[in-house]
């Protein structure tokens, strides 16, 4: 504990591992008598990995049918970046008329720290993003959407109050990535295209659990 004193939960887990399979290597080859000091109830409790946790993902029909039900044009185009384009809430917020290419989005100073990312949404996304640019007369600089964070928590939580289910801006992007993968979009497409990381590890977390139903559903469409 004192060693790793400063460092995030993490590393003080992973170096108790490393700990702990130094002693095993020790004594299953040198030292039978040892005893392992990282073996006790107190110090496997203290050190214990935190269950995976496992996100809601909303399905299609349920998304489809929230984007529909949102007629104020501005709220629908930030629902169908972050459904559409697998988008932070961030991202979309700072995205300003020049970030608007023909068929992609820059981001500007993204999470990842590189200088600039690029984001494909559908076109249809594209030309009505367009539109509201020009019908608002937005400057080439100015934010598209000037909303605060807080305030577009709201607006998608308020969103998913319409159909009756607790909705977070990034369930949007988590089903952004679960349905391009359940739809046969290679892995590597859905990490590097759509969300954008830099580990596979990274995107995989994100997909949502295939529960029984699924799993039948797609072996007899490949086998049946």
């Amino acid at each position: 504990m004192s060693l790793t004193k400063d460092n995030k939960q993490a590393t003080k887990r992973n170096r108790y591992s490393v700990l702990s399979a130094f002693y095993n290597f020790s004594i299953s080859t040198a030292l039978p008598t040892l005893t392992n000091p990282c073996n006790t109830a107190v110090i496997k409790k203290i050190f214990k990995r935190p269950q995976a946790i496992q996100w809601h993902i909303v399905d299609k029909e349920t998304v489809d049918e929230i984007i529909f039900r949102t007629t104020n044009i501005r709220n629908r185009l930030m629902l169908e970046l972050m459904a559409r384009g697998g988008m932070r809430i961030g991202e979309v917020l700072s995205l300003t008329p020049g970030d608007i290419q023909d068929s992609s989005l820059s981001i500007q100073n993204p999470k990842s720290g590189r200088a600039e990312e690029t984001v494909y949404v559908p076109r249809k996304i594209l030309i009505r993003l367009s539109e509201y640019v020009k019908a608002n007369n937005f400057g080439t600089d100015q934010r598209i959407l000037p909303i605060s964070y807080v305030a577009a928590w709201s607006m998608v939580k308020k969103a998913g109050d319409l159909v009756k289910i607790e909705l977070r801006p990034h369930d949007l992007r988590r089903h952004a990535a679960t349905y391009a993968s359940r739809s046969g979009t290679p892995i590597e497409i859905v990490s590097k295209v759509i969300l954008r990381h830099a580990d596979l590890s990274t995107t995989q977390r994100y997909l949502g659990k295939v529960n029984d139903s699924e799993a039948i559903r797609w072996i007899e469409t490949l086998y049946g």
